[in-house]
């Protein structure tokens, strides 16, 4: 008692400023989680704690394959948005003319709502589209390609729109990590006479593992959860887990939803664990054994 009310007296200004925000928090976000788990669990007609919500969602013919859908988008979007974010902040990390308009170009994505970059997707890929188009006129198709129709085709629009819009975001997590590499490593390491390549695998790579992991980490709960795209262009040709739990709240039955949405968090907490014990193995948060 004596040692939390001397924390108390000696903290009181640094608890009142992060008061609110642990109250947000709290409020919106780890409440609202308990209160879909516990929805999932419990009985739509009588109330009880049962299982009965699972053995629904499973008998539905589109469920397990909207489980597909999620974990093969949010694994190929991380990849490709990793290996082209990477790049990207490599380049923007170099000085060279017009660096700070190739930026603002770069981040641009980030100012536009989701849903207005999924309309800007359906200008592009919709049937009368302006890539139909341009395939079109340089001879290459004599019928409109069906884009967002489903299967793979529509799975690879969702990919290319979502890492259109969250790329500044994975740019700007690397961008800070390799601006935070010194210098005089890699001006050691050409003194050494080390090449480009070896010194981006031995110096750049295992220097920017802390921004990597938060950066795939960040992108991964967006990435399994992704809900507005999907809608905006395919619907539900192409089920999602989160899109599959809206339409069960839209159709009344919230506890189908929560038991979704635990079903979602469930997976985003295995790739999580699974991501820093065997890829990250704890390096990106200074946990790997000595």
């Amino acid at each position: 008692m004596n040692k939390a009310r001397y924390f108390l007296k000696k903290y009181y200004f640094e608890i009142l400023l992060v008061l609110p925000m642990s109250l947000y928090i709290l409020g919106f976000t780890i409440w609202p989680i308990f209160q879909s788990i516990g929805m999932g669990f419990t009985d739509k007609y009588s109330g009880q704690i049962s299982l009965s919500n699972y053995a629904y969602l499973f008998q539905r013919p589109n469920f397990t394959k909207s489980i597909a859908n999620t974990i093969f988008t949010a694994l190929v979007s991380l990849v490709f948005q990793l290996i082209l974010g990477l790049g990207i902040a490599t380049i923007l990390k170099q000085q060279f003319k017009g660096k700070g308009i190739i930026r603002a170009l770069v981040l641009t994505p980030m100012g536009i709502p989701t849903l207005v970059s999924g309309v800007i997707a359906i200008y592009i890929f919709g049937t009368s589209g302006y890539l139909n188009e341009v395939l079109f006129r340089l001879g290459l198709i004599s019928i409109p390609v069906q884009w967002t129709k489903g299967g793979i085709l529509g799975l690879i629009v969702i990919i290319i729109a979502d890492t259109w819009k969250v790329l500044p975001t994975m740019v700007l997590l690397l961008l800070s990590g390799l601006e935070s590499i010194p210098g005089d490593l890699y001006e050691a390491a050409d003194i050494d006479g080390a090449g480009k390549w070896y010194t981006f695998c031995h110096i750049t790579l295992p220097l920017l593992k802390p921004s990597i992991t938060m950066s795939v980490l960040f992108r991964a709960v967006d990435a399994f959860r992704i809900f507005e795209l999907p809608q905006v262009l395919v619907g539900q040709k192409i089920p999602f887990i989160a899109t599959f739990a809206y339409e069960e709240y839209s159709g009344g039955n919230v506890n189908a939803s929560g038991a979704a949405s635990t079903i979602l968090l469930v997976i985003i907490l295995i790739f999580a664990f699974l991501y820093i014990k065997f890829i990250d193995r704890g390096e990106g948060f200074g946990l790997e054994e000595k």
